[in-house]
């Protein structure tokens, strides 16, 4: 079983997803990781804002993909 996940950047919630869907999810899920690894380095504010929006450009493709397939 795949995973989709909530909009919130900490937490994630699991449901059933297709391929797009677990590859959305993955790349989500590295751009956390990147994050969190920016937040122990001084002078990366820039990039994790960044980032973070790169996330949400994600989720919201995310919630699409999700509109989609529950169609």
């Amino acid at each position: 079983m795949y995973i989709c996940n909530s909009s919130d950047l900490n937490i994630m919630a699991y449901e059933a997803g297709s391929k797009e869907c677990r590859h959305l999810i993955e790349a989500k899920e590295s751009l956390l990781s990147a994050m969190e690894a920016l937040s122990n380095i001084n002078s990366t504010d820039l990039l994790q804002i960044q980032i973070k929006e790169i996330y949400n450009k994600l989720e919201k493709m995310h919630d699409n993909r999700k509109k989609i397939e529950s169609a």
